[in-house]
């Protein structure tokens, strides 16, 4: 438990098996900003997330020889004891290392060039170096990166576009323009500024005129990813959807919308 209150304010990676893969994955970063008590369960605590984003790619934690520190020991094989150990401190090298191999990958489908004019680059790491780092400017320098927002919605929109390859979800549209850039948008379920994360489990792949309904309240989803339609929109979008009013989703079930998400946006967003 006290390893856990050491990292509230700081941020961690997620850590664990990934579906239809052998071994174990880093596949996510995240900022602990508190620890609640679990009402139903005295000495238990949940951890309160904020700018949750997935990686690029999910990361062997062996490749490479490990991105950890003492993970692997010198013939190459994990340290059983820190591998079995469910929180574990990273240095501030190793979660850098990490973070330049998670995000390493370029957005193919850029934002209009007019756009990005002036901007940093923001797409990815995958100018650095991916050994381990040594110095702390060029550390500090990495870590940067997830804290700036253009960077993080580009990894979005990038997730979300590859995930729901490039087509709407509510209409099935899958609309490219003449320089290959994809038309349809990354929708948050729980927007930035009501507290939504980047996580591709907040978000779902729109097309333009259906992201703008669905951000208005006037479209949402159930549980079971049903289309649902507000009685307050005054005119018959039924041709536009989906035949059978479901929305498409990932068949990998980690990565379609939470019902956590979607429940707040039925309750907080969506026009009955």
């Amino acid at each position: 438990m006290g390893t856990v209150r050491q990292a509230v304010g700081d941020w961690i990676a997620y850590y664990g098996p990934v579906e239809g893969l052998p071994n174990r994955y880093y596949t996510a970063i995240a900022k602990i900003t508190d620890l609640v008590s679990d009402e139903n369960l005295a000495g238990h605590f949940y951890a309160v997330l904020d700018k949750c984003i997935d990686f690029d790619r999910p990361l062997n934690y062996l490749e490479g020889g490990g991105y950890e520190t003492g993970l692997i020991d010198s013939t190459g094989k994990p340290n059983g004891g820190r591998v079995r150990s469910a929180i574990r401190p990273l240095s501030e090298r190793d979660f850098a290392t990490m973070i330049a191999a998670g995000f390493s990958d370029k957005d193919d489908w850029p934002a209009r060039t007019d756009e990005l004019e002036d901007r940093d680059s923001a797409d990815g790491f995958s100018e650095i170096s991916q050994t381990p780092l040594t110095g702390t400017p060029e550390v500090r320098r990495i870590l940067s990166y997830i804290n700036n927002r253009p960077f993080r919605e580009t990894k979005f929109r990038l997730h979300i576009r590859k995930l729901y390859d490039r087509t709407c979800s509510f209409t099935g549209l899958r609309l490219i323009n003449g320089k290959g850039r994809p038309e349809v948008e990354a929708a948050h379920i729980i927007p930035v500024e009501h507290g939504g994360n980047d996580s591709v489990q907040n978000g779902i792949a729109l097309s333009g005129t259906v992201h703008w309904m669905f951000d208005r309240g006037l479209l949402s989803l159930s549980d079971n990813y049903d289309i649902l339609v507000s009685r307050q929109l005054n005119y018959d979008v039924s041709h536009l959807l989906n035949k059978n009013l479901k929305a498409s989703v990932p068949s990998n079930q980690a990565m379609r919308p939470h019902p956590h998400y979607l429940e707040w946006h039925r309750t907080n967003c969506f026009k009955t």
